[in-house]
């Protein structure tokens, strides 16, 4: 019998492979199945999760993410997207929108931050450039970088925990939002492919990539 569903596991993260021609409820119910039996093996660990195999919209994203999430103690960090043209895409729309933010608001930064250098904020922020390991941005409201966070932000620092931090490529050593904090170590692992958004929910720090729709909640007042 044909597997409707086939997991792989890599350094990287995990990845399932979905039959493109099994009806949706039926790729569900067997990955139910699969995570089920196989929750002891995988045990409690934080992945990225690759779906591959046939094109999914994003409520069918979402619906397979809870299904491994309540069949197992897999917690998928982020999901890794392939489509190189919906990424561009994306990141553009994003690039364009935060510009126009930035010179309405007149909170925005040109320049890398390199080791030792912090950057503060009284309102939120965007950064045109890498934050760099060793390097730290703070702001009372959200942080947005044009580029790469490899170093420390720390957002809604007069304890906004409905503030957001948003990289083009997070591989952070600490984000800090509202009183709430996380740790990444220092050896500078991607938190997903292309914009990434940190954010609290259920009292600790949650990461997802960033799709069109969720520019509607970076509030810049």
């Amino acid at each position: 019998m044909k597997s409707r569903v086939v997991i792989k596991s890599s350094k990287a993260g995990m990845s399932v492979f979905l039959d493109p021609d099994c009806p949706f409820e039926e790729i569900l119910a067997s990955i139910a199945v699969k995570f089920r039996e196989s929750a002891r093996f995988w045990g409690s660990v934080q992945i990225a999760l690759s779906l591959e195999g046939r094109e999914l919209t994003a409520e069918e994203e979402f619906k397979i993410v809870n299904t491994i999430t309540e069949n197992s103690s897999v917690e998928v960090l982020c999901l890794i997207d392939h489509d190189a043209q919906r990424i561009e895409r994306c990141e553009k729309a994003l690039n364009q929108k935060l510009m126009e933010l930035s010179y309405r608001t007149g909170q925005f930064c040109r320049g890398d931050l390199h080791r030792g250098e912090a950057l503060d904020s009284e309102a939120s922020i965007v950064v045109i450039g890498d934050v760099l390991h060793g390097a730290r941005v703070t702001a009372k409201g959200n942080i947005i970088i044009l580029g790469t966070l490899k170093g420390t932000a720390h957002a809604g620092i007069s304890g906004n925990d409905e503030a957001v931090v948003v990289a083009m490529e997070m591989a952070p050593l600490q984000i800090k939002i509202g009183s709430y904090s996380q740790q990444y170590g220092d050896k500078g692992r991607k938190l997903g492919r292309g914009p990434v958004m940190a954010y609290v929910e259920n009292c600790s720090i949650c990461t997802k990539p960033i799709k069109k729709p969720f520019l509607s909640m970076i509030n810049f007042n």
